[in-house]
């Protein structure tokens, strides 16, 4: 299908699931029904300890899966910071991080997906003075990496703003000093890397050392917008402690309007550098490994779809046949 550009158009929203929640409860098989059942089309791969290490064919016969649903893996992400280790100062953890990020992106590539994406990791709170040199050596690896990425068909890689000044970019100058960079080496070399993007998360804000709020969920994800190409949907608390979903307890006691995020997006939808953008709900979920916890996670996962169905999405979304290239710039 021939590629909708901004001119034909306009911003589209759709929704989609981070499988975090389900990770030693559910299969994957229960968590596509119950996407299917609810009218969610879009799925996020959250990262578990095995997936670095299972066979080539067990991520084509996972994505068979989601297709017989009429579900699509777009997306992989990290789920427990594990690629985090260019931030660190030894070697071994560089070689580490460096060989789980290709296989990362090598399972993307068996998925189907579009992009494959991290959190870029967590300086050590007693080692922040090589919080500068952390940042470079991402960068550097990252550049390789998209050509990496490129060589193996997937599109695009992300990176995740996070809440706090040990995991960089969390202020906006970093968000915009690391991205530019990243972007302008993707134009320099279009034809042999894959392009970069932001997969913002809506309550991330940040809170300095005495939790006094410096800058709000809203304006960090106003400084991302330019390079936004995925959300994550979750709700948090004033000081972004913790993290949940959007059933109707938890929208009482949480500060994420989904409401007030869609309209900013709305009005400033000419600066994303896509036209069609996936909120990929991401919750834990309950207590794992409870009686008489784990059954409560259909029902929080269904609250909150039908939720941001309501406030989020635009129509009925689209089934993994009916899919559009969402590249806008990159």
């Amino acid at each position: 299908m021939e590629c909708v550009t901004p001119a034909m158009a306009a911003l589209t929203l759709e929704l989609g699931v981070k499988t975090d929640p389900i990770e030693y409860r559910y299969s994957f098989g229960w968590l596509f029904d119950l996407m299917a059942q609810e009218g969610v089309w879009n799925v996020q791969v959250g990262t578990f300890f095995e997936i670095y290490h299972l066979p080539d064919h067990w991520f084509t016969s996972l994505a068979e899966q989601a297709r017989r649903r009429g579900l699509r893996i777009r997306s992989v992400f990290t789920a427990h910071r594990e690629l985090g280790g260019f931030y660190r100062s030894d070697p071994c953890w560089h070689a580490v991080a460096r060989r789980n990020y290709e296989r990362l992106i090598e399972v993307g590539a068996l998925l189907g997906a579009e992009s494959v994406g991290s959190n870029p990791g967590a300086v050590m709170r007693d080692a922040m003075d090589g919080k500068g040199a952390g940042i470079r050596r991402y960068l550097e690896h990252m550049k390789e990496l998209m050509h990496f990425a490129h060589d193996r068909g997937v599109s695009r890689l992300t990176l995740e703003p996070m809440s706090c000044a040990a995991e960089p970019p969390a202020l906006p100058g970093e968000i915009r000093s690391m991205c530019q960079e990243l972007v302008a080496y993707h134009r320099d070399h279009a034809g042999s890397t894959a392009g970069v993007g932001l997969c913002a998360d809506v309550s991330h804000g940040y809170a300095d050392e005495e939790g006094a709020v410096v800058h709000t969920h809203l304006e960090l994800l106003e400084a991302a917008l330019p390079y936004t190409t995925e959300v994550h949907l979750k709700n948090t608390d004033a000081t972004f402690g913790s993290t949940f979903g959007f059933t109707e307890p938890e929208r009482a006691r949480g500060i994420v309007d989904v409401r007030v995020v869609r309209e900013l997006l709305r009005r400033r939808e000419r600066e994303l550098p896509v036209h069609q953008l996936v909120g990929y709900l991401e919750i834990g979920g309950p207590k794992t490994g409870r009686d008489y916890s784990d059954r409560l996670l259909e029902e929080q996962l269904r609250g909150s779809l039908r939720h941001l169905r309501a406030t989020w999405s635009d129509g009925e979304g689209v089934r993994s046949d009916e899919s559009l290239c969402s590249a806008r710039h990159w």
